[in-house]
């Protein structure tokens, strides 16, 4: 047995040991550091090193092939030149041309009264706020219009945008949140797509105007929902379509779609972008063309420079839902209110819609027209098909195969040169939802018979000519 004594002698001797022999392998590792510092600092560096000869740089830059900045521009930024005044006719290229892909539906942009009290506007307000609605960016002229919004479609309130996009994008984040679940037709137009991204929602999108693949679906999250109903009971559920589509021109089934409102209790926003001013009796739009009343639907959002032919967009419902995007709709709130002499040229449209109902009706007459001649027409064949219903506006024609780019080009281009001015939609990457290459037909009500025919024999002509 060994003495505690003897014991504490044989730590302190292994101790001192450890630490002479960690001290010398230090002193021996700064001495290599600073041996190498000494080494890079006064080594000579070799000049010739990497450096190639005349032979070589020659080779190198011709077998340069440089990256672009961007990728290809996509062609409709090489766009075509509007040298005046935008009506039923516009010079382009300086060719005078039928404008029938314009979303001036009811003619409004030519209104006369709405040109010189705009004028008179920009002589009392100025251009513009600079300012968003909140901070001193409010005039007497935007509650005016609000209110006439209101009255016109028979709600209790209404809010005015700046900007049409930003809307239908501010407006559905401002109500659906990350818990919620929204269900969208696969064909909703880029600004409901934004506004569903920004919602940070679960989206799930239902085959196009299917009620049937709607309410399997609904069926579907009823079994998840009744699987945990603490849960579910803070999930809300929305339906979001539009009253006429886009990319489509086909009619929104709303009678059908307010069942499966009513029965799995969504909140219903309807996108009346296209609708209003077009469809029902007054041109209210979706609910008037189907003789509903609007309370059913909970939320009507529209832009204004499609019939009203003015800037921005406005929402419409209860008070209680309208006054909640004052404080929530981002658009609302952080950008630059409406500028007075859009304001005053949207009251007076508005007013001209709601005292000369033949403008709306010219409107769908001229549809009716529309689809007779392409009814008739040899556009329809096995390489095109003609989307969209009767009552809209706007239809497409669609070319079925993968060479599409370049045989609507030349349809659009030899339309352009015979003096009739059409639009292939063009989409953004982003827009991920399923879209048919076409070209989209605009009817406004100041066409006549004969400039509808005359729309439809060029493109028969041109598809002829390919």
């Amino acid at each position: 047995m060994i003495p505690n004594w003897d014991i504490n002698i044989l730590i302190d001797t292994c101790y001192f040991t450890i630490h002479e022999v960690t001290v010398k392998y230090h002193i021996y590792v700064q001495i290599l550091l600073a041996i190498l510092v000494l080494y890079i600092i006064f080594k000579k560096s070799d000049k010739s090193y990497g450096k190639l000869t005349t032979e070589a740089q020659k080779k190198a830059m011709e077998a340069w092939n440089p990256l672009p900045l961007v990728e290809n521009c996509p062609k409709m930024l090489h766009t075509d030149i509007v040298d005046k005044k935008i009506g039923k006719y516009i010079f382009v290229n300086n060719i005078k041309c039928l404008h029938a892909g314009s979303f001036n539906f009811l003619g409004l942009l030519e209104n006369k009264l709405a040109e010189e009290l705009a004028v008179r506007a920009v002589k009392k307000y100025g251009i513009g706020s600079c300012g968003p609605r909140g901070f001193y960016g409010t005039v007497d002229v935007h509650l005016h219009l609000e209110e006439e919004l209101a009255r016109f479609m028979g709600v209790q309130d209404a809010i005015v945008y700046s900007y049409g996009f930003s809307t239908i994008a501010s407006a559905i984040p401002a109500y659906a949140k990350r818990l919620d679940v929204i269900f969208a037709d696969e064909s909703v137009n880029f600004s409901i797509q934004k506004g569903l991204d920004a919602s940070r929602s679960k989206v799930v999108y239902f085959e196009h105007n299917n009620v049937q693949h709607l309410e399997e679906l609904l069926k579907e999250q009823a079994l998840i929902d009744a699987k945990n109903k603490k849960k579910s009971r803070k999930v809300r559920k929305f339906l979001i379509v539009e009253g006429i589509y886009l990319k489509t021109g086909d009619v929104c089934v709303l009678p059908e779609l307010l069942e499966l409102k009513h029965k799995y209790k969504l909140r219903l926003f309807i996108d009346e972008s296209i609708s209003f001013g077009t469809l029902g009796r007054t041109g209210h739009g979706i609910t008037e063309h189907f003789d509903i009343p609007i309370e059913n639907v909970d939320l009507i959002m529209c832009s204004m420079e499609n019939s009203l032919a003015s800037i921005g967009g406005f929402c419409v419902g209860s008070t209680y839902i309208v006054e909640h995007q004052r404080l929530s709709g981002l658009g609302y709130c952080f950008s630059a209110s409406l500028p007075p002499l859009l304001t005053v040229a949207a009251i007076i449209n508005l007013k001209d819609i709601n005292q000369n109902p033949f403008t709306v009706h010219k409107l769908q007459k001229n549809c009716e027209i529309l689809d007779n001649c392409l009814n008739r027409s040899e556009l329809i064949t096995d390489n095109f098909i003609i989307n969209g219903d009767s009552d809209s506006p706007l239809r497409h024609l669609v070319y079925k195969y993968e060479d599409a780019d370049e045989v609507l080009d030349h349809i659009v281009l030899f339309c352009q040169q015979e003096g009739v001015a059409l639009v292939k939609p063009e989409y953004l990457k982003e827009d991920k939802l399923p879209r048919d290459k076409s070209i989209r037909i605009s009817i406004m009500s100041t066409f006549t018979t004969s400039d509808i025919k005359q729309i439809v024999n060029t493109i028969e002509r041109a598809i002829k000519n390919i």
